[in-house]
């Protein structure tokens, strides 16, 4: 189903709602960005991992929307956002997020990010600092990538150009989810496979290029201000826990929590612990 099939009304303010109102398209930095806004209270704006899109945080919409206003972006390249093809930076991607909360009216919000989703939000905190009255950063990690890293993102653009998303379902699937997931849990397995290959390839290969361009951030660390949860799966292997410990080493006053069982997609694989995890957090900064 194509997004104009989707589109049934518009809101004084530009923003399209589909026949279930539940996902809104808004025309953002050119493109059009896809939403999903449920709740009311503060705002808790979630950031998706690579290479998948805003319907990995439906958990914690359902959890979370009746005490918070939440707010899950398919961001540019994912989902049912614009995948322009072009070059793609961190930069630009904070950007399309503070033109969307902009366009919102939303001055300041706690904001989750993971994997990727962390590197967009220490980036997003670089550039806008006062938009953020908390964050939490989840399987995520401050450095730049290595040489090796960068060849390996590369080799990955090539693949899905040549293979399509598919192929890289298939390569990040044994990264994302622990071995025990994959062998009981057919059916989020699949969710996380019909994530990825739901993606175009420009917005995986710019993804790609973007995150290997990432500064390295660790330095940047000791300069944040704002309350930080900082979460990691006990058996994630892309960012492993010595990396959430770098941070919040580094973060003055981060928090850190380890979820016993949780791979690097640590929010669908442990729901539940994730959930209360933010949910103190958030209710904490914002009372």
């Amino acid at each position: 189903m194509s997004a104009n099939d989707l589109l049934t009304m518009q809101a004084t303010d530009g923003t399209t709602f589909d026949r279930d109102g539940l996902m809104m398209l808004a025309q953002v930095n050119g493109i059009t960005l896809a939403f999903n806004d449920q709740g009311t209270g503060f705002p808790l704006v979630f950031l998706h991992a690579f290479p998948l899109n805003r319907t990995m945080w439906g958990d914690q919409e359902k959890t979370l929307s009746p005490q918070f206003r939440v707010l899950a972006i398919d961001l540019r390249g994912h989902g049912e956002s614009d995948a322009p093809l072009w070059h793609y930076s961190l930069d630009q991607a904070v950007d399309d997020i503070r033109g969307l909360l902009d366009h919102l009216s939303i001055k300041q919000a706690v904001f989750v990010g993971l994997s990727m989703g962390g590197y967009i939000l220490l980036a997003f905190y670089r550039k806008y600092s006062e938009r953020v009255k908390g964050m939490i950063l989840a399987d995520t990690r401050a450095q730049a990538d290595t040489e090796d890293g960068k060849r390996a993102r590369f080799e990955m653009a090539q693949i899905a150009y040549k293979q399509g998303a598919s192929a890289i379902a298939d390569i990040m699937i044994p990264k994302l989810l622990t071995p025990g997931t994959i062998q009981t849990r057919p059916e989020l397995v699949q969710r996380v496979r019909r994530m990825i290959e739901g993606n175009q390839v420009s917005g995986i290969a710019g993804d790609l290029m973007a995150m290997a361009e990432r500064p390295d951030s660790v330095p940047f660390l000791q300069q944040i201000r704002c309350p930080t949860q900082i979460i990691v799966g006990e058996l994630d292997v892309p960012t492993p826990p010595v990396d959430a410990r770098l941070m919040a080493d580094r973060i003055p006053y981060a928090s850190l929590s380890v979820i016993p069982g949780a791979g690097h997609l640590s929010n669908l694989e442990q729901p539940d612990r994730f959930n209360e995890t933010v949910r103190a957090f958030v209710s904490t900064v914002t009372r």
